[in-house]
């Protein structure tokens, strides 16, 4: 009975207040929309990261007749120089940081630019003389690409060493910044909605009012009269949580998957798992959630006034 009745109060509650409701809604809605949107970079970010970093080389670009560093003074890298920097990585102190490694000639060089440049007038102007011969290093644990760095710059006939993973950085920076401009509209999109959620809870209690006045003179305790307004704030929110889950999902499920995936095959992207059973359940528990404390907060005081 007591329960037929508190859901009667939410029913009245939320007929009476439909236009704030469905603003609750709305902006429960778009703020964790931004919420999962930011979720879910975060998420491609460690996965782009995880895939890309495993396949990042260090290059040790060997010296040119035309390169202008300290190391190529003398020329182009002799037959010599390049023999000596092939026996530092199968050497004992480098070897145990390696998993592969290749060499590449000018003429493989100048294939694979012609290939890179298929269609291009700048091709007409290479020649494989320009291109540097190349060590393609595979590390066993990226991070520590710096030992290399350190231990063949200063090499005679070697013109550079670069770890590609300085080119990705730069992209998870930029991706980065997105992700925490997401954070950060969302947050103020949070803090919104739960303003939002206590006004809709006050306004629906002074709506309501002499029915409050009533039940306390029959001794209904605090916590009955505030249930209906708690539940109220928590359904529209969790209507608000489960169309921002859904928005994710579909996302993840047309967007990532159905176009990016064929578009950039050559990486790794969240998948609709990833959407459906970790972002959309954090979404509605953060919804109902924070509808229900905001909900307590107001109507709690509304009551001691």
């Amino acid at each position: 009975m007591r329960f037929a009745l508190i859901l009667g109060e939410v029913g009245t509650g939320l007929r009476r207040n439909m236009a704030m409701v469905i603003s609750v809604v709305l902006v429960t809605f778009i703020s964790l929309t931004f919420v999962g949107s930011a979720i879910l970079l975060q998420m491609q970010i460690g996965q782009m990261k995880g895939y890309w970093y495993d396949k990042a080389q260090v290059a040790v670009y060997m010296c040119t007749a035309t390169s202008g560093s300290a190391n190529c003074a003398n020329g182009e890298a002799t037959d010599d120089q390049i023999a000596a920097v092939d026996a530092l990585l199968k050497g004992s102190t480098l070897a145990p940081f390696i998993k592969t490694y290749e060499f590449e000639n000018h003429e493989q060089a100048y294939e694979k630019f012609k290939a890179q440049f298929a269609g291009n007038d700048v091709a007409q102007y290479v020649t494989p003389d320009l291109l540097n011969q190349t060590f393609w290093i595979n590390m066993n644990d990226p991070q520590q690409s710096d030992v290399l760095v350190e231990s063949l710059s200063s090499q005679p006939g070697v013109d550079s060493v670069v770890d590609q993973r300085s080119y990705l950085e730069q992209i998870f920076n930029i991706l980065n910044a997105a992700s925490y401009t997401a954070i950060g509209i969302a947050l103020l999109m949070l803090v919104a909605a739960v303003l939002l959620i206590a006004t809709t809870i006050r306004l629906s209690a002074f709506s309501r009012r002499r029915e409050i006045g009533i039940m306390r003179l029959v001794g209904a305790s605090n916590r009955f009269i505030q249930t209906p307004f708690i539940l109220e704030g928590v359904i529209a929110a969790l209507i608000g949580s489960v169309l921002a889950g859904a928005t994710v999902w579909a996302i993840v499920h047309f967007f990532v998957q159905g176009y990016l995936t064929t578009q950039l095959p050559l990486t790794a992207f969240v998948t609709v798992q990833d959407a459906l059973w970790i972002v959309a359940p954090v979404l509605i528990v953060l919804g109902v959630l924070l509808a229900a404390v905001s909900a307590k907060f107001a109507i709690t005081r509304y009551l001691r006034v």
